[in-house]
């Protein structure tokens, strides 16, 4: 019942940012928890970052913490994932998705409605 588009990936060199935007609809927005993932070629899709619904938990991945930031605008219907300092091990198609959880989940399985991505390049 939800639909996710997500926006704003594109070509950067390292140590160049990239802002991702997901737009939400379909469904009150500020109800669920919402997550990016990623996924390379040849790799297993991974946990990148999530925000708890009440917008008081964030959860990042190691390899992001301290160059990622997760935010939402429930006004808007969007969820942002601000990316600096970018590295090329973060090429990837970075996907959306939403989470019934109160908290925040670390896996796929802990997530429902998902967009269909957007390819981040990083060249070095």
């Amino acid at each position: 019942q939800v639909q996710l588009v997500e926006s704003g990936g594109g070509l950067v060199q390292a140590g160049g940012s990239l802002r991702l935007s997901c737009a939400a609809s379909g469904r009150t927005f500020s109800n669920y928890g919402m997550g990016w993932f990623r996924q390379a070629p040849g790799k297993e899709r991974e946990f990148v970052a999530g925000i708890s619904w009440r917008t008081v938990l964030t959860e990042y991945a190691d390899s992001v913490k301290g160059r990622f930031t997760i935010s939402r605008d429930n006004a808007k219907n969007t969820v942002y994932l601000q990316m600096n300092s970018l590295k090329p091990e973060d090429t990837a198609v970075y996907y959306c998705t939403t989470t019934p959880a109160i908290g925040v989940p670390r896996t796929s399985a802990g997530y429902n409605y998902w967009g269909q991505g957007t390819q981040v390049t990083v060249s070095s």
